[in-house]
């Protein structure tokens, strides 16, 4: 061999094709991984916010008993008659309850005796 010669070596294609096929599978187990792990973090995401949505709801169940509790004991016959007496009212007396059927359109009641004393004919006293 002389100095100025080189050697020359002719390409394999299969070797070639096999460096192809490695680096696809290798780019397709990356795009896999990948694909897997973002999945798992949407699914850490997604828990997170299941757990977070959990609380807020627990939280307005308690806020929403709470308040049931209130309405009730705002509610209460014993709180009303109490807040009554602060202001000055008074138990009805006998003479001022009226019942309902006092006041009901028909034959009988006060209703019906205000229609029939205005379907009388108006009588003037006479003029002096």
């Amino acid at each position: 061999m002389k100095k100025d010669q080189r050697l020359h070596r002719e390409p394999d294609r299969r070797v070639r094709r096999s460096l192809v096929v490695a680096l696809a599978t290798a780019a397709l187990l990356a795009a896999a991984a990948l694909t897997v792990v973002g999945v798992r973090l949407e699914q850490v995401h997604l828990a997170y916010r299941l757990d977070a949505l959990r609380s807020e709801r627990a939280r307005a169940q308690d806020r929403i008993r709470q308040l049931e509790i209130e309405v009730a004991t705002l509610r209460s016959p014993s709180r009303i008659e109490a807040k009554a007496r602060q202001i000055g009212l008074v138990v009805a007396a006998r003479d001022q309850i009226r019942l309902a059927k006092e006041y009901v359109a028909g034959g009988t009641g006060l209703a019906a005796a205000g229609r029939r004393a205005a379907s009388l004919p108006v009588t003037r006293p006479p003029a002096q």
